[in-house]
């Protein structure tokens, strides 16, 4: 599956690119902002999405966007996962930080049996 990223802390982002690839998915980038994440959206088919990025708690609010306009299969990697609630329903799973390779590997797979 084509991967997309969107945590504004660097590192996180690194080691969720590693694990999607390490698991044979295509990486098409890594964004910190909403903006720029919507701006490629349409090259995904499933996007790690971080609450908190770079211009705010706006992940919540992409999410949704991804998932309606684009039909992106939402998994969420937060620090905050008792945030993820009303209005976000329709995402694959909520992965709190720290998280592990198995957990995101997991994710992975689940979005891949709701893609088919």
């Amino acid at each position: 599956m084509k991967v997309m990223v969107v945590e504004d802390e660097p590192l996180v982002a690194l080691e969720l690119e590693r694990i999607a690839a390490e698991a044979g998915h295509e990486v098409v980038g890594s964004y910190m902002t909403a903006e720029q994440a919507l701006a490629y959206a349409s090259k995904a088919q499933v996007a790690f999405v971080d609450l908190g990025l770079a211009d705010g708690h706006s992940g919540g609010g992409l999410a949704r966007r991804l998932m309606d306009r684009f039909g992106i299969k939402v998994i969420f990697v937060t620090g905050s996962p008792e945030r993820v609630g009303y209005g976000l329903e329709g995402a694959v799973g909520v992965i709190g930080k720290p998280f592990t390779d198995k957990m995101i590997i997991d994710a992975l797979e689940k979005a891949q049996r709701r893609q088919g």
